[in-house]
């Protein structure tokens, strides 16, 4: 497959002083043709610096960027057939809908009737039919977030760029969104670059997610990598709520978690490790575990929220139990699955 987005050795230092700090330190990676591709990470960590270089909005101080193999690391957003849509969704509020998403069709030089059928088709890819006349004060979050998708894609981009577009959405309204966003890429085999500090967004819509800290990339790979097989503290951490405990991994191939014993999915050398439990890979009741005693518990609808106190320090567990809620106080004893734990060497973390 080959790739619509490719980064090669990308740094990027803003101001002229070489002594300044690297926002961006000297990444690679592709996003391949009619995929989508998660940038994911937290505040600071350079991932919006990443996809402004994509859309030609920064310079990199170094490195190549290439799109469809040809080399744009000097070219400017209009030389690059890049749609970007940002968070704020940008809309001009005193033109309607349909003006709205013709609006780049009409500045490079599409007569307006053909970029008003332009817009209502796009319009009509993305549910808003029977909208046109509509300002965008008129229109819902949600709406108004369907309008700047279809203004972006109604110019037939090569390459559509996100900036944390569901961030101003409520929470039922992200699901649906962006499940729309997915079925909408996967069926026009757009190639996207995406941005979020959403674990469980980039986790639903990714192709490929990379995870930046710092400015480099900690690690990518599938969602499902990224999920069960972090190669890091950092990742295990950040994807999915983990918690990090130290252990120590023995000739044998176990590793001492405390007083419990549990086998890796992938070899370790011998020597002290971290170990990332997830709080869905905790079992409440075994007969033989961790003795752990209930502090905190909150009632989710379909699952419980419990921290305990344990020798471990502490732990957090989601049970979908709902039967046998634990009262306050309890104690109890938690075994691990054999899901939902990650091992990795200390000197990775």
């Amino acid at each position: 497959m080959s790739n619509g987005i490719e980064f090669r050795n990308v740094s990027k230092r803003y101001g002229d002083d070489p002594a300044a700090p690297l926002a961006v330190k000297g990444i690679s990676f592709e996003v391949p043709v009619g995929t989508l591709t998660t940038i994911l990470g937290p505040s600071g960590c350079g991932k919006t610096t990443t996809l402004r270089m994509i859309a030609g909005l920064e310079s990199p101080s170094s490195g190549t960027i290439l799109m469809g193999g040809r080399d744009v690391t000097t070219l400017g957003p209009a030389e690059r057939n890049v749609s970007m849509m940002f968070q704020s969704y940008a809309l001009f509020p005193h033109m309607n809908v349909v003006d709205n998403v013709s609006y780049g069709l009409r500045m490079s030089g599409i007569k307006k009737p053909e970029a008003a059928d332009r817009a209502r088709e796009a319009l009509r890819g993305v549910g808003l039919v029977g909208f046109d006349q509509r300002l965008p004060s008129e229109l819902s979050g949600g709406q108004q977030q369907r309008v700047a998708l279809a203004r972006a894609l109604v110019l037939e981009p090569d390459v559509l760029l996100f900036d944390e577009p569901l961030s101003n959405l409520d929470a039922r309204l992200r699901r649906e969104m962006r499940q729309e966003i997915r079925t909408l890429q996967q069926r026009l085999e757009l190639t996207v670059a995406y941005v979020t500090h959403d674990q469980s967004e980039a986790l639903a819509v990714s192709d490929q997610i990379i995870v930046m800290n710092q400015g480099e990339i900690a690690q990518r790979g599938t969602p499902e990598q990224l999920y069960a097989s972090p190669e890091s503290e950092f990742v295990a951490g950040f994807m999915g709520e983990a918690l990090v405990f130290p252990g120590v991994a023995q000739p044998d191939g176990r590793v001492q978690l405390g007083p419990l014993t549990l086998t890796p999915r992938h070899a370790v050398p011998p020597g002290v490790v971290k170990v990332a439990v997830r709080p869905e890979a905790w079992q409440l009741g075994a007969a033989v575990g961790l003795s752990a005693q209930l502090r905190k518990s909150a009632y989710l609808g379909n699952f419980y929220e419990y921290v305990f106190d344990t020798v471990l320090g502490t732990v957090f567990v989601v049970s979908t139990d709902l039967s046998r809620p634990l009262p306050p106080g309890a104690q109890t004893t938690l075994a691990l699955s054999s899901y939902g734990v990650s091992v990795v060497p200390a000197t990775l973390a």
